[in-house]
């Protein structure tokens, strides 16, 4: 009679209490980021009057979805939606191109004055010149009002450049060679070779800056006067502040004022739910590639 032994691992009394506890924590972290969410979904799509006597909590009452017909019902919010799916996605391939395009030379050994203009550039991290030296750039070169004013300032992130780099650092360097024995100059080394084996950390970078210019609103704050321009961001922040929809409200906004600011913030945020998942992959893998140097 053959005896076979157990693959499986035995766990300490030490391991599975680290295993409950590090359980517990990330139960309560997940309830800390997901309660507030259901609340807001919940008091977004309940009556007015129930949210008022503070009846809702995590269960819907009354549903209606007249907070969202007050927000969608016009022309602000929708236009700010276009605006911002427009700022999104030419920032994003504005971003990932001068990123790739300024971590590409700094990865190379044989890139003239490659340690010179990597410190210069890492140094910039240190120091922030401020919201008015930007302010006064955007200025004096003529962009204010202009989409060129969301795009330019925030065109390329150092630390998203340095994973970049670090990434391209880790491809063998016999790649290299044997393309430049084929006669291949670094720019078709660059566009043929590179980039499509960069899939991971160029999803990554798209992930990145993508989230940063959904989220941004200050930009368009500091730079923007015409409201035609106004991303959904500084609309929400707005909504927000004064809890009102300022034009476009078909209903009585008054009693709507918490379900308004939380469906605005649902109505922001959604997209990048339903994006992150399908890209989560490519953020983990890229994010961990570009982080280390081997």
């Amino acid at each position: 009679m053959k005896h076979t032994r157990s693959s499986k691992v035995r766990l300490s009394t030490g391991d599975r209490v680290f295993g409950l506890v590090n359980g517990f924590f990330l139960v309560v972290l997940l309830l800390l980021i997901l309660l507030p969410l259901v609340h807001m979904l919940a008091v977004s799509v309940s009556d007015a009057n129930l949210v008022l006597r503070g009846e809702i909590t995590f269960i819907p009452s009354g549903i209606n979805f007249k907070c969202y017909e007050a927000l969608l019902g016009g022309s602000e919010i929708p236009r700010a939606y276009y605006n911002t799916i427009r700022y999104t996605f030419f920032g994003v391939l504005i971003d990932v191109a001068m990123t790739a395009l300024c971590a590409y030379p700094l990865s190379r050994p044989n890139f003239y004055g490659r340690k010179f203009f990597n410190f210069f550039v890492v140094f910039t991290m240190l120091f922030n010149v401020g919201i008015v030296a930007n302010f006064m750039i955007v200025f004096q070169l003529g962009i204010k009002n202009t989409v060129w004013a969301i795009l330019l300032p925030t065109a390329i992130n150092v630390y998203y450049m340095v994973i970049m780099r670090t990434f391209f650092q880790n491809i063998p360097e016999e790649l290299y060679q044997s393309a430049y024995v084929d006669g291949a100059s670094d720019l078709r080394i660059f566009a043929q070779i590179i980039l499509p084996i960069s899939s991971p950390v160029i999803a990554t970078m798209f992930l990145f800056y993508a989230v940063s210019h959904w989220n941004a609103y200050m930009p368009a704050l500091l730079y923007l006067d015409h409201k035609e321009l106004y991303p959904v961001q500084l609309i929400l922040r707005n909504i927000v502040i004064s809890g009102t929809v300022s034009d476009n409200a078909t209903t009585d906004t008054a009693f709507m004022t918490q379900g308004i600011k939380y469906a605005a913030i649902f109505v922001t945020i959604a997209p990048i739910l339903c994006v992150y998942p399908f890209v989560q992959k490519y953020f983990t893998k890229g994010i961990m590639v570009g982080s280390l140097k081997g």
